[in-house]
């Protein structure tokens, strides 16, 4: 796929103030920190199109971005960020996951995940609540110019293991590098394939 155009929508802070219409979504959503802005960034070739910034937890809104005007990719807020309280970490996945249940466009929700990192019950717990609510999803690994080739094999093996205890078999996985542009023919590809059968 070849993105000819790429421009911020609108920001929600609730569910009755996302865009209306029927485009078909794409959403990103991760743990905060995990280099979901900078992947964005990286996919639409835009530097600042979706802010990065260096303190975890920034994005608290839902952003919406058209996407040569006929679908919108879809920037959730970061989960589990330790530093805020447990009452806003709740109010924060609860948040994500009334959009995921009841946008009526959601076509395919990306999954970031920090490679670095052995699997995170936070992650873990996350998709398997999407696994129970049938909702598409796909595993996008981050930030693999940063670990060598024998510990992302060490954390991989240990998702599998992991996941493998609750599921029959795993979502499809696509490695990625904002900084190497690693990942991006891949999921804009895979985003195209889904739009044809809109």
């Amino acid at each position: 796929m070849k993105i000819t155009k790429a421009e911020f929508v609108k920001s929600s802070t609730q569910i009755s103030q996302l865009p209306g219409g029927n485009l078909p979504e794409f959403a990103f959503v991760g743990r905060s920190n995990v280099g979901k802005s900078s992947l964005i960034n990286m996919l639409l070739e835009k530097k600042q199109l979706a802010h990065i910034s260096q303190k975890p937890g920034k994005t608290r809104t839902i952003n919406h971005y058209i996407i040569n005007d006929s679908w919108y990719m879809v920037d959730l807020p970061g989960y589990g960020y330790a530093q805020t309280s447990k009452k806003e970490r709740k109010e924060m996945l609860r948040f994500i996951k009334d959009y995921i249940l009841y946008a009526p466009n959601l076509i395919n929700l990306f999954v970031l995940l920090d490679a670095k990192i052995k699997p995170q019950s936070s992650d873990l717990n996350f998709m398997e609540w999407l696994g129970i609510n049938e909702i598409p999803f796909t595993m996008v690994f981050t930030k693999m110019d940063k670990i060598s080739s024998s510990e992302l094999s060490k954390n991989m093996a240990q998702y599998r293991q992991e996941m493998l205890k609750k599921w029959e078999f795993l979502p499809m996985v696509i490695n990625s590098s904002a900084v190497k542009k690693q990942g991006r023919e891949e999921i804009l590809n895979y985003i195209e394939e889904l739009l044809n059968y809109c």
